[in-house]
């Protein structure tokens, strides 16, 4: 008989938790124990309260139904992001970045074309709002789960209150799947000849031995970073934002929104997430443009909070990555592992993409190292393609001030990203590109022509000239009618949500 594992995890937190939960589902079929150690003492960052639709995936996998969590986290719905102010041309002064869907294949391929025709010099419509169902959801306040008479599924993710999320995973993981939960704080690492780690040292005696330990301990790195000794890679260069202020606010009045929105202001950008019981809000920005309390003052301002008692939590941001995530026996995740920004909500997604690629690289080598240096290969490029197209944000940005003419300007991109904004200029077939690169499982074509588009990266409309007989220009008004019927089969968000609480 296979002797058992032990796997341990150090810190709890969101990652942590869905740490414990997947590895102990996953390991139904092999003998193993999954402990989770955390202080009591250290608190929980919790300002990502947005996903991609990769949380999902997380849910159906460990068959969570929606109605068992969102409710106890205050959870909503997300079709995308709502991008606010990255752009003063006229007619761009914002866009929404969907969530793909199977019924953009009726629509994408029109709107590739045109936004092709339009860097090519043709007045044809190529906003992205307008080819996309989810755009409409958005805006109408619609929730993404249609009517059992209608046979097409959407893409989407959620909004969610994050401390409460790492509180339900962890009520999940220790009543369900048998996850033993240590909360004593760590006062070292005790290494076994071969340099991995064999035991976590607590603090007033005692350890936790183990076979493979899971880092989810922060910024702090404790095991990853400060046992081992893995470098880390600063992003600083790409991403000059490091600090984040969140402030909550009252729920939204009236119907409840279902996209995020991202709203650019003097050096960074506001989020506005919509949960059922408040308003998350906050703003990233460089503090090598703007001081602490001058962004805190510029926040409050936006949100009409000027004078509000309401207090405000000021936070660092390390950007960046480890230079492997799977250093002997330990994997590193969440916050110890990389960060970027969230401005794409994709913390929680990578946390799921480490946490199943490890899992499948364990289990094809019945627990051994084989498949180590491809796993940090791929997760390493992922960390890099995220932030390519986090990057690409901002070089985009068509906006005045120091802190945007600085982003406006920097050169210092990657061969991919200079590719890519090199054919979207020189009017090339971008979705052609994107597979070139092998960078589509990263972000897709579509979210691509988003950005470019979105932010009105074309030929001033002075120099545009109306398109020429015959060519194969979409019919707006067919894709019109198309999205607008679609949309009859979805149900107000509000009413979706009160579903749940009602199940």
């Amino acid at each position: 008989m296979a002797p058992a594992r032990r796997f341990v995890i150090l810190g709890g937190g969101t990652a942590g938790w869905m740490a414990a939960a997947l590895i102990a589902h996953r390991c139904g079929d092999h003998p193993a124990s999954v402990m989770l150690v955390e202080s009591p003492e250290i608190g929980i960052i919790g300002v990502g309260e947005g996903s991609t639709p990769q949380l999902k995936a997380f849910f159906d996998e460990l068959n969570i139904a929606e109605r068992d969590w969102m409710p106890a986290c205050h959870a909503t719905y997300k079709t995308g992001i709502r991008f606010a102010g990255w752009s003063d041309e006229p007619g761009f002064e914002s866009y929404f970045h969907p969530f793909q869907s199977v019924l953009d294949v009726h629509t994408a391929p029109a709107f590739f074309f045109h936004t092709r025709a339009r860097r090519t010099g043709r007045d044809v419509p190529a906003h992205p709002d307008r080819f996309f169902l989810a755009a409409r959801l958005a805006e109408a306040r619609l929730g993404p789960i249609p009517a059992e008479s209608f046979p097409f599924e959407l893409g989407y993710g959620y909004h969610f209150d994050a401390v409460l999320l790492g509180q339900f995973l962890a009520g999940h993981a220790k009543s369900r799947l048998g996850v033993i939960h240590i909360q004593r704080r760590v006062q070292g690492v005790r290494r076994n000849e071969a340099g991995e780690i064999a035991a976590l040292v607590l603090e007033g005696g005692g350890e936790v031995a183990g076979d493979f330990f899971v880092d989810a301990s922060g910024f702090r790195a404790s095991l990853i970073g400060e046992a081992l000794g893995e470098p880390f890679e600063s992003f600083a260069d790409n991403l000059f934002n490091n600090a984040a202020i969140a402030l909550p606010g009252a729920r939204d009045e009236g119907a409840t929104s279902c996209e995020t929105v991202s709203t650019a202001l003097s050096c960074g950008w506001t989020w506005r997430i919509p949960l059922t019981d408040r308003t998350g809000n906050g703003y990233v920005y460089a503090s090598d443009f703007i001081s602490a309390n001058d962004a805190e003052t510029e926040l409050r301002r936006h949100l009409g909070l000027l004078d509000a008692d309401v207090p405000a939590r000021h936070l660092s941001m390390r950007v960046g990555q480890v230079q492997r995530s799977w250093v002997g026996n330990c994997l590193a995740i969440g916050l110890a592992q990389g960060f970027i920004e969230p401005l794409e909500a994709t913390a929680l997604h990578i946390v799921h993409s480490t946490l199943t690629g490890w899992l499948d690289a364990l289990f094809a080598d019945d627990f051994g190292p084989a498949n180590r240096i491809s796993f940090n290969t791929a997760i390493h490029a992922r960390y890099e393609g995220i932030r390519d197209y986090i990057v690409c944000h901002y070089r985009m940005n068509r906006r005045q001030g120091d802190y945007w003419r600085a982003n406006g300007v920097n050169d210092n991109l990657s061969d991919n990203l200079k590719a890519l904004i090199s054919c979207w200029f020189q009017g090339g077939e971008l979705d052609e590109e994107v597979a070139r690169l092998g960078v589509g499982h990263y972000y897709a074509a579509l979210s691509w022509h988003c950005l470019f588009a979105g932010y009105g990266q074309f030929p001033e409309a002075a120099r545009l000239r109306p398109p020429e007989a015959g060519l194969p220009l979409a019919d707006m008004a067919r894709i019109d009618r198309f999205i607008a019927g679609c949309a009859l089969n979805f149900p107000a968000h509000d009413d979706l949500l009160a579903r749940l609480e009602e199940a």
